[in-house]
């Protein structure tokens, strides 16, 4: 969902920012690491019940392919 907000500030409409955000954690940009969200470079402090997970690469479809866009895509 942060990539998604990230992509939406430069997207013309919702669900072309969640197919980037989706081709984004796709192409292994986004994981898990050392108790960091590490997305494109940038570090998002986890929570600590998150920072437990360990590290985890999220580009499995397991992570990205359920979120879909509902209502209008505008």
């Amino acid at each position: 969902m942060t990539e998604f907000y990230s992509q939406l500030q430069n997207a013309s409409i919702k669900a072309d920012a969640l197919r980037q955000a989706q081709i984004t954690m796709l192409q292994g940009n986004v994981q898990l690491k050392g108790g960091q969200l590490q997305v494109n470079g940038k570090n998002l402090v986890l929570p600590p019940e998150l920072s437990r997970l360990g590290d985890k690469e999220l580009s499995h479809p397991y992570y990205w392919s359920a979120f879909t866009m509902i209502g209008s895509p505008w």
